[in-house]
């Protein structure tokens, strides 16, 4: 087989990057080590930043997101059995977010691909990038019992935190950033109209919550939980009892509880790898990067990514423009840092730390009083969680 770009998981990051791509012309094929079927169980994030909006509407995949997606112009911070609306759109010019799930995302650029007969093969087992440092690059994988090569110019590694992309970058070329939080979230999802029209960031003396939803009849709820916890624990009815201790009582009081549909326990953590190239292949998205979900950053800064790389391919391939190509990693993580420093700030400021008052727990008041009380404060806020501009190649 033979490509331009192989791209490396099937996930929303690549299958955009396919759909980008193939608009310009640009022959690829992606590979996923898992069905289709699994791709689309994932249970992810649903807060789009404006600029992947922008982006889902240039790849043509934004009819069902605009007829069915929820704008919001504001979210909310809750604390001292109080709220404070932030007005993203007031404070930002206008822009705002998009409340669309990840899993409708997937299940759109899915439905493009099949239409316009791009190439994508599931169950691609054993997926083994190669000679990355050459000109020549290609990709090895099993399908039906038989090893086939993928012969292209370049690889996206779209296939995330776990993949074999990183991986693939010998030891000694990347450096990792990290940093582990000592919590995780537990997550409910349930077919139960939402407590309130925009999310609420709930900072609580027992741990952080956090009101979400994916249309206006389902919701998705978290609680800060020790990462010893397991989801066996936490029935349906101590779910919603811890989440009304912790939100203000107004918002208690309107909750709207019924089964669960899924509940996780998700580990929380910051991870950054420089560079995000080497050679041929490019990471992309989870592959490179992991923040905490309090920001809501990871889907889109994978979408950044994404229109980096895109842009950059389509300079290449239409206007010859390689010395573009060691840009790549630079050019995306001015923008993932940005994003990281936002999310690690979030996460500070409205979780539990410790079991005792303490210097911390002081400094997270003063920190909310400041910003909730400032229209700076607010501004700082409204820019980062709208999404920071995207940075240009050139």
């Amino acid at each position: 087989m033979k490509t331009q770009v192989a791209i490396i998981g099937a996930g929303p990051s690549g299958l955009l990057l396919g759909q980008l791509l193939s608009r310009q012309g640009i022959d690829n094929v992606i590979l996923e080590r898992k069905s289709g079927e699994y791709v689309l169980s994932r249970i992810r994030a649903g807060v789009l930043e404006q600029g992947m909006v922008d982006l889902l509407r240039e790849a043509g995949v934004d009819e069902r997101m605009d007829a069915e997606g929820l704008p919001h112009e504001g979210v909310e911070l809750a604390f001292d059995n109080r709220r404070v609306r932030i007005d993203l759109a007031a404070l930002t010019g206008g822009k705002r977010v998009m409340v669309y799930g990840q899993t409708e995302v997937t299940r759109d650029l899915m439905a493009a691909r099949e239409a316009s007969g791009g190439t994508t093969i599931y169950e691609a087992g054993d997926v083994q990038p190669r000679d990355l440092e050459s000109d020549r690059p290609y990709v090895t994988f099993e399908k039906d019992g038989e090893t086939v090569r993928l012969d292209c110019d370049y690889v996206a590694g779209c296939d995330g935190y776990h993949g074999v992309s990183r991986r693939s970058i010998p030891e000694g070329r990347i450096k990792a950033f990290e940093r582990v939080y000592p919590f995780g979230w537990l997550g409910l999802l349930s077919d139960t109209p939402p407590v309130a029209d925009e999310l609420i960031y709930a900072r609580h003396e027992r741990g952080f919550a956090l009101c979400s939803m994916r249309s206006e009849t389902r919701s998705r709820y978290y609680l800060q939980v020790p990462l010893d916890e397991k989801v066996e624990d936490w029935s349906d009815e101590r779910f919603w009892e811890e989440l009304k201790r912790r939100v203000p009582d107004e918002v208690a009081e309107a909750l709207v509880t019924g089964p669960s549909l899924e509940k996780s326990i998700a580990p929380l953590r910051s991870f950054v790898v420089e560079p995000m190239q080497h050679g041929r292949l490019f990471l992309v998205g989870d592959a490179a990067h992991i923040v905490p979900p309090t920001g809501a950053k990871g889907l889109n800064l994978a979408a950044s990514d994404v229109n980096t790389l895109y842009r950059l391919l389509v300079k290449v391939y239409q206007e010859g423009r390689t010395d573009l190509i060691p840009r790549y990693s630079e050019t995306c993580l001015k923008r993932i840092w940005k994003a990281e420093r936002f999310s690690w700030w979030m996460t500070s400021m409205l979780h539990k730390f410790s079991e005792e008052e303490d210097f911390g727990t002081r400094m997270q008041q003063a920190e909310l009083d400041y910003v909730t009380g400032s229209e700076a404060g607010l501004t700082t806020i409204a820019e980062n969680y709208v999404g920071l501009p995207y940075e240009s190649l050139e």
